[in-house]
C-alpha cells in the first residue's frame, strides 16, 4: 500500500487530528475534509483518486456513504468511535489468524483487542492465515462465537466482513493450525 493510504487508514483508525479530522458518530468524515487534510501534509488527492484508492484496497478498509460525501475505516479503531453497527448473530465457529510467538500470552490471557476497540475475526482460513502472517509464522484459532453469542456476547460485522468482539476466553479457543 502506498503512503496516502496508509495515512488515510491511520488517520481514520488512529489518529484523526493527523489531517485535521473529526470522527463523527459512526467514525465517519466528511470526504472534502479529508481531501484538504491530505493536501495540507503535501498528499494533494482528487476525489478521483480517492475512490481509486478506496476501490483498491483488498482489505476493503474503507467505506463511503452511499452519497460519496463521507467515508471511514470500516474497522480496526484504537480511537473511541461507535460503527453504529447492529448485533448479528456469529456464525458458531469463526477464526483468528495470529503469528506463534503469540499463543503462550494467548492461551494464558484469551484472546484481547490490544490497542484496538475489537477482537478481529474472520469466517475463512485464508483470510485468518493471511492475517496471522502479516506478524510472523502464522497459527490459526478457532473461536467458539455460536457458544460466546448464546451466553450474551455482541457479535458486529464490519462493512468489510470482519467479526468483531470483546475479548475471548480461553476456554472459546481452540488451536487448529
Amino acid at each position: 500500500m502506498s503512503r496516502t493510504p496508509r495515512m488515510i487508514a491511520r488517520a481514520l483508525r488512529h489518529e484523526p487530528a493527523l489531517l485535521g479530522l473529526t470522527l463523527a458518530p459512526g467514525g465517519w468524515a466528511p470526504v472534502d475534509d479529508l481531501l484538504r487534510g491530505l493536501a495540507a501534509v503535501g498528499r494533494r488527492t482528487t476525489r478521483e483518486e480517492l475512490l481509486a484508492i478506496v476501490a483498491a484496497d483488498e482489505k476493503g478498509r474503507f467505506t463511503l456513504s452511499p452519497d460519496g460525501r463521507r467515508i471511514r475505516a470500516a474497522q480496526g479503531h484504537s480511537v473511541a468511535v461507535d460503527l453504529q453497527l447492529d448485533p448479528v448473530a456469529p456464525p458458531a465457529l469463526l477464526l483468528h489468524g495470529t503469528a506463534s510467538r503469540n499463543l503462550s500470552g494467548i492461551f494464558r490471557d484469551g484472546l484481547l483487542p490490544g490497542r484496538r476497540q475489537h477482537v478481529h475475526l474472520s469466517e475463512t482460513e485464508e483470510v485468518a492465515r493471511r492475517v496471522g502472517a502479516r506478524h510472523g509464522s502464522p497459527v490459526l484459532l478457532e473461536v467458539g462465537a455460536g457458544a460466546l453469542h448464546a451466553l450474551g456476547r455482541p457479535f458486529f460485522r464490519a462493512d468489510n466482513g470482519v467479526w468483531l468482539t470483546g475479548p475471548v476466553p480461553v476456554t472459546h479457543l481452540r488451536l487448529i493450525g
